[in-house]
């Protein structure tokens, strides 16, 4: 949800009106009006707003009221437990493939299941949550989320990558039930003039929870991997290997791995068991977390701010949202963001170890970096937004996200690596300012179902990184008289995300100008 330019929460006009801000007044363009009951709504709410306007404290209501904190505090937590699940994940796509030797395209399988996971229980979760309380629902994705982490117990001590996958695919479930829960819960807790201030405040929490997963994989797991002692005794052995490319290196090193494990299986099935016993520890861990903080939701008392129970009519919901091409567009637009961000963030480790010479550990610090620049450049461009139309805004950014994209594919050594560290800038804000767009305008029942379709549209981040890693697998190209290792070749694919993006983007600006346009004639 984005604050300022993009408000579902004031009074929605049908399907099909057209609906404009200018200057603080509601312009309806076309046949379709605003219902009695909206008008009556809009009427009332304006009548309270005069009588308020001159009561002491006006203007100055409470972004989280007394009565909410402790549950705002605990439904808050949620936000950096998913955060942190989501970011301690992404390193292990290329841990596994070395941990395995296992293929890139194998090895993002990782992203294939967590991110599968999302959309497979998006909509589900979303058609629970209208049937029972919010509580319930956060209560039921805490169990899975745990049952999943736990899953890595078995997993490690089978040594079965498939055994992980589903683990990292029921995880997810709990999160899928997570997100879809405590972001509308949040929003309920107070008025609904502070909704977006509140909601804004509860995710600031989810970067915490990002960081400390990035943190974690750099300090703890990728270090303590006894195939990166490996990786560094070859690099030790070999001086020449100082006057090769890293890619070059990169190919030996793994060569040298699987002659390791013919010639050596004991050795190499001992080094398997220390590395996935390490891999493992941080999800038990978390698991601990989850079920005290499900424990801590069981006993606490939390405010039932209410659930639906009239029956759900699939068929013209449905109609009403594949009749509208802004949702239809945002979807659209939110699969291959997803997709562009988890491809960026899981290979940016590929790219530091393959063509810049780093290890796991370096090139996730780059990773941590790039996190920092998301989170600063989202308070930057949160303020833009009070200044510039969000599809305008959405479409600069995708530009500059594929102009450093094509930095990182054509560009040599750090400043390749540094362009695609910049990319998150270009990211941080395109998330939410899609959500909030291809929302705008939707009947408050027809958003309810749309959401759980975005979220849904999480799917970009299953599929887009297998095709990556399979780009990564194969041959290097030649392009306007330059080689270009398979690892540069692979992010062409999120430079095609960006374009998509943009082209939604702008498509949005000057249907909203040629609107407001419209409406002003009629008026």
């Amino acid at each position: 949800m984005v604050a300022g330019r993009l408000g579902f929460f004031p009074v929605v006009a049908p399907i099909g009106a057209t609906v404009c801000y200018n200057s603080g007044q509601r312009v309806i363009a076309g046949r379709d009006r605003l219902t009695l009951t909206a008008l009556h709504e809009d009427v009332q709410r304006k009548t309270n707003m005069d009588k308020s306007s001159s009561a002491p404290g006006a203007g100055q209501e409470s972004v989280v009221p007394a009565a909410y904190v402790g549950p705002f505090i605990l439904v808050t937590s949620l936000f950096a437990l998913w955060g942190f699940a989501n970011d301690i994940t992404n390193p292990l796509v290329r841990a596994f493939k070395e941990i395995f030797l296992i293929s890139n395209a194998q090895s993002s399988l990782v992203q294939w299941a967590f991110y599968g996971g999302y959309a497979t229980m998006a909509i589900p979760a979303a058609l629970v949550i209208r049937k029972v309380s919010y509580k319930s629902g956060i209560i039921i994705g805490l169990l899975l989320y745990a049952i999943g982490a736990a899953l890595t117990i078995p997993a490690s001590l089978m040594m079965e990558f498939n055994v992980f996958l589903v683990g990292f695919y029921v995880l997810t479930f709990g999160l899928a039930f997570l997100e879809t829960t405590a972001n509308p819960y949040i929003l309920s807790m107070g008025p609904r003039s502070t909704a977006t201030q509140r909601l804004n405040l509860a995710q600031a929490f989810n970067p915490i929870g990002s960081l400390t997963g990035m943190v974690v994989a750099s300090m703890f797991i990728l270090p303590g991997l006894e195939v990166s002692d490996f990786r560094q005794k070859e690099i030790a052995a070999h001086p020449e290997y100082a006057t090769m490319l890293p890619s070059e290196v990169d190919g030996l090193i793994t060569k040298s791995m699987e002659e390791f494990a013919e010639s050596k299986p004991e050795e190499r099935k001992a080094m398997m068991a220390h590395d996935l016993e390490v891999v493992r520890t941080p999800y038990v861990v978390i698991a601990l977390v989850v079920l005290i903080v499900l424990v801590m939701f069981v006993v606490a008392k939390l405010p039932d701010t209410g659930h639906e129970e009239e029956q759900i009519h699939v068929v013209h919901l449905l109609g009403n949202l594949f009749t509208n091409w802004q949702y239809l567009g945002g979807v659209i637009a939110q699969t291959f963001y997803v997709g562009a961000q988890i491809m960026c963030w899981t290979f940016v480790i590929h790219y530091g170890m393959t063509l810049v010479g780093l290890s796991a550990a370096q090139a996730q610090n780059y990773n941590i970096l790039a996190m920092g620049i998301f989170l600063g450049s989202r308070f930057i461009c949160t303020f833009i937004l009070k200044y510039m139309a969000p599809g305008l805004l959405l479409g600069l950014l995708a530009i500059g996200g594929g102009l450093l994209t094509a930095g990182a594919i054509f560009l040599q050594g750090m400043t390749g690596l540094y362009c695609l560290i910049g990319v998150s800038a270009c990211m941080s804000l395109m998330f939410p300012t899609i959500y909030g767009i291809a929302l705008n305008g939707l009947t408050p029942n027809d958003a309810k179902l749309g959401s759980a379709g975005l979220i849904f549209a999480i799917v970009g981040g299953a599929f887009m990184p297998r095709y990556q890693g399979a780009l990564i697998d194969g041959a290097s190209m030649v392009i306007a008289g330059q080689t270009l290792e398979s690892v540069r070749v692979s992010f062409f694919l999120p430079l095609i995300c960006f374009v998509v993006i943009a082209i939604f983007g702008f498509a949005v600006f000057l249907g909203s100008r040629n609107s407001s346009a419209s409406a002003t004639a009629a008026g």
